[in-house]
């Protein structure tokens, strides 16, 4: 007897993911695959789409014909702020382009002297000036720099958009992604910004579907349902915004630690942008407030230069327990240590200086002033909606001293971990299901653990 699966293809910038789940969402397979990355006409190192293709068809045309599966259903989970452009044949007319690629500082001007003021521009589509990060800009460029190669684009797609084309041969267009930091959506007006209509960039975007469209197809002669594709961060949001009824935070930590707020009602405020806020949207359309924070980069440059100060091995760090009497030490005569590498802070002194001769009360300062900052960004995720429930997932929900503080800093939360490997791949799986879920999910699919303050006796 075949088990019913739904398969989802989880498109990280580094890895690219395949998952089957079963029906109660429990993982019965997976495989990952890197590829090397290729240079753009500019030399700007790029994702190689081409081998993805092949990929993508390979794995799913042969799990298709495995003896121990039948798949019901399938949708696609990836990075955002990336765009396929399609001539009138479906060909691909540009390399997929990195948001990592620069801009020109004079066409970003040009951008906000038409569209500006800055500040103005950035509250109305949650966007801040981010260059090739907001995908809009990307066509921006396009059909200011290339008009050549603009005037022959039929239609544009975001990545999770394009990777269900391929199954489909349906163009189409969808919430999470045109919401995501783009500078395409007026928040305000829940349409396209005006600028999308005076450059006539609206003429190359496809119909917007909902996320939890799904297209019945027959496909090499199997009937399944595919799905439309979801921006990765609004996908690892759903099952919490499914599963929780009252009001939450989540803190999405990794490279990027990013404080998400589905729940506000207000939209962005000029005092907002200046503190780093953006807008995700979610799968229904309505913005998700987010503040994000270079925390886990930051993090790894000063755990490097401690290892090296106290001659410890770089991994060192992971041996570390939060300690009650080193961080009462600490905070009796509480003082900033830390200059930051990749990040500013107005707390920062001019240079680091390290007051410990030890690697564990100096780890500890480390993680007091960021936790501290922390703490800062979930508070303007929260602005003034009253929340009692935090969420933390990633590479900072198993660091036990980053926990520890975090709950000590916000005891009139609740805090609970989750370990969310599979996240924006479940999302994506639940976005096209009918399954309603229960308070239980995260306990049973995310290893749910409950974190109570540490009790002051001092």
């Amino acid at each position: 007897m075949k088990t019913e699966v739904t398969a989802i293809f989880d498109i990280g910038k580094t890895n690219k993911k395949f998952f089957l789940f079963d029906g109660d969402y429990q993982e019965l397979y997976r495989e990952y695959v890197r590829f090397e990355l290729i240079e753009d006409e500019d030399g700007h190192a790029t994702e190689d789409l081409k081998s993805l293709e092949v990929w993508l068809k390979e794995v799913f045309d042969r799990i298709l014909n495995a003896k121990a599966y039948t798949i019901t259903a399938i949708n696609f989970s990836t990075y955002g702020a990336s765009f396929v452009h399609l001539d009138e044949n479906g060909e691909i007319l540009t390399p997929l382009y990195n948001y990592t690629k620069p801009l020109d500082d004079t066409l970003i001007a040009s951008f906000y002297t038409k569209y500006g003021p800055e500040t103005e521009f950035s509250t109305q589509t949650g966007s801040s000036n981010s260059g090739m990060l907001n995908s809009g800009m990307q066509l921006y460029w396009l059909k200011h720099t290339r008009p050549e190669v603009f005037k022959k684009i039929a239609h544009s797609l975001h990545l999770p958009q394009y990777i269900s084309y391929l199954f489909t041969g349906i163009p189409i267009s969808e919430y999470t992604s045109i919401g995501c930091h783009t500078a395409l959506w007026d928040y305000r007006k829940k349409d396209y910004h005006e600028c999308v209509y005076k450059e006539n960039i609206h003429r190359i975007f496809p119909p917007i579907v909902s996320t939890e469209t799904s297209i019945n197809m027959n496909y090499n002669g199997k009937r399944i349902k595919i799905g439309v594709g979801i921006h990765d961060s609004s996908a690892a949001l759903l099952p919490y915004v499914r599963s929780v009824k009252a009001k939450f935070i989540l803190v999405s930590t990794g490279t990027w630690s990013v404080a998400l707020n589905p729940f506000t009602e207000k939209a962005l405020t000029e005092d907002d942008m200046e503190k780093s806020c953006i807008n995700y949207m979610g799968i229904n359309g309505k913005a998700v407030k987010a503040n994000r924070m270079f925390l886990g980069n930051e993090y790894s440059l000063q755990v490097a230069e401690l290892s090296k100060k106290y001659n410890v091995p770089n991994d060192f760090h992971k041996t570390i327990s939060f300690n009650y009497e080193v961080f009462y030490e600490i905070i009796k005569d509480f003082e900033y240590a830390f200059r930051w590498i990749s990040i500013t802070d107005k707390n920062m002194p001019d240079e680091t200086r390290f007051k410990y001769d030890r690697f564990e009360h100096a780890y500890h300062q480390l993680m007091i002033e960021l936790v501290l900052l922390q703490v800062e960004s979930i508070k303007i995720a929260a602005g003034d909606d009253h929340i009692e429930k935090l969420f933390i997932d990633g590479g900072f929900s198993d660091n036990d001293v980053y926990i520890k503080l975090v709950s000590h800093y916000l005891r009139n939360m609740e805090l609970r971990t989750t370990d969310s490997s599979l996240g924006s791949a479940l999302g994506a799986a639940i976005a096209i299901s009918d399954t309603d879920l229960n308070s239980k999910f995260l306990k049973k699919n995310y290893s749910l653990k409950k974190h109570v303050p540490i009790i002051l006796n001092h």
